[in-house]
């Protein structure tokens, strides 16, 4: 296990929201002990004391569950570098110390290959780690790019592509319940499920976030990397194991069936939108292009929609919609599996039979069975719901994340082929939206995003 985690862009909203209390997570725990170091990196002009304080205050904020003394252990020992990431002889000083080191880089993806050539030529200790957030790269070129620069710091299985959705409890439990329930597997394919929809819909709006998202949108930030995964889970083959190769083998069949799209399918298939002015709640929302930092130049959309089909034996004529938006009326971050109708219904019952749908809900986590049963009166049908929800995950889902990291069990981290194939399904929307081939609308905050427009 490696005992030193370095962190590009400390001062950010990752490092605050998630990676800290995640480590007084791991802490408590009992996974961390007194041999960790965290080493925090930034060019804000701060002291350690400085960045002390901030860490503390941040964990008041955003980990309610930790105890203090776990939250104390982690802020601390900490150390603070001001440093430019990618400048040779900062990063050198940033990442000294005795033996390897796993490397976070919370910065924006633009600052990635800068970054990493620079740790390259300060020289990481044999055995370290690079962690990268999404997105992988802009675009397939700069994602191919990016991976030829990595190979030429550390190995491949040394190179963590960080998703966190796949270490959510609810997501892991898409393939565990496909896989360990003999009534689920045999139906879990075409001739049954008609749709699948994979869905990440916020009322929260761009929240101060605009420095990292408007130059993302909601294609880039949301559907090419975490609604992608969710479906490879969906939609693989079973893997022979859970290890690294077996599973990352499996995600990335499904990622080059995907049916490749014309110009004529992403105008059928997708929809992009951003929010106008509106009320959410008790609160009024500008428009996403008045938010501050935001350059309405740019046509960002907030919200997106892209419908595909897998040439696969399994899953041909299933389609699956992958769709996400912010400022909407209300949350719904869901896997929804639609199965078809029953081929017959006997004469005699008063309405038809709805279709059963399989819900897993992302946030908050839970599990949700729509069947038809009988209803009051003789020879009708009532809808029937069964709910279950899962028991606590011990960790949260970047605290399972850095545990991966540390042990240097990459089974949940992108394989860079796979990021890299990600990037070719979505590169015909890339092109058509950027040539606009697809208007971008209109949908005012806190509604239920843009009207649909066309069939898909």
């Amino acid at each position: 296990m490696i005992n030193r985690l370095v962190v590009f862009g400390a001062t950010g909203d990752l490092n605050a929201r998630y990676l800290l209390p995640a480590l007084a997570a791991l802490r408590a725990a009992g996974h961390l002990d007194d041999r960790f170091q965290l080493t925090c990196v930034d060019r804000a002009d701060w002291t350690r004391d400085d960045f002390r304080r901030w860490a503390a205050e941040q964990l008041d904020r955003h980990d309610l569950s930790s105890p203090a003394a776990a939250r104390k252990a982690i802020t601390e020992p900490a150390l603070y570098v001001r440093a430019d990431a990618t400048d040779v002889t900062d990063v050198a000083s940033a990442i000294e110390g005795d033996g390897p080191a796993a490397v976070y880089l919370a910065l924006p993806p633009a600052v990635f290959p800068g970054t990493v050539a620079a740790l390259r030529d300060a020289g990481l200790v044999a055995g370290s780690r690079i962690v990268l957030e999404k997105p992988f790269g802009e675009d397939l070129d700069s994602a191919v790019a990016l991976n030829r620069l990595l190979s030429e710091v550390v190995p491949e299985q040394a190179v963590f592509r960080v998703d966190h959705f796949l270490a959510m409890t609810t997501v892991q439990n898409v393939l565990g319940s496909r896989l360990a329930n003999r009534v689920l597997e045999p139906l879990w394919n075409s001739a049954h499920i008609a749709e699948v929809e994979i869905l990440w819909e916020e009322s929260l709006a761009l929240e101060g976030r605009a420095g990292y998202y408007d130059g993302a949108g909601a294609l880039k930030d949301m559907v090419q990397n975490h609604l992608l995964q969710v479906l490879c889970l969906v939609a693989m083959e079973p893997p022979l194991s859970l290890g690294e190769r077996d599973l990352r083998d499996r995600k990335i069949d499904v990622l080059r069936s995907v049916s490749p799209l014309t110009d004529d399918d992403v105008v059928r298939r997708t929809r992009r939108a951003r929010y106008a002015a509106g009320r959410i709640g008790d609160r009024d929302v500008p428009a996403y292009a008045e938010e501050d930092g935001v350059d309405p130049r740019r046509r960002t959309e907030t919200f997106a929609e892209v419908v595909l089909e897998l040439d696969s034996w399994r899953w041909s004529g299933t389609t699956f919609r992958l769709r996400t938006g912010k400022a909407l009326g209300r949350d719904r971050k869901e896997v929804a599996v639609r199965f078809r109708p029953v081929p017959h219904l006997p004469s005699g019952f008063g309405e038809e039979a709805s279709p059963n749908v399989l819900r897993f809900g992302l946030e908050p986590e839970s599990m949700t069975l729509a069947l038809t049963g009988a209803g009051a009166g003789a020879h009708t049908l009532a809808p029937l719901v069964l709910t279950a929800r899962p028991a606590a995950p011990d960790l949260p889902a970047y605290g399972r994340l850095l545990l991966d990291v540390l042990h240097g069990n990459a089974a949940l981290s992108i394989r860079g082929d796979e990021a890299e194939e990600s990037w070719r399904v979505l590169a015909p929307v890339m092109s058509a939206w950027s040539g606009n081939l697809v208007p971008l609308v209109e949908y005012p905050a806190g509604s239920d995003g843009p009207a649909a427009v066309r069939g898909s």
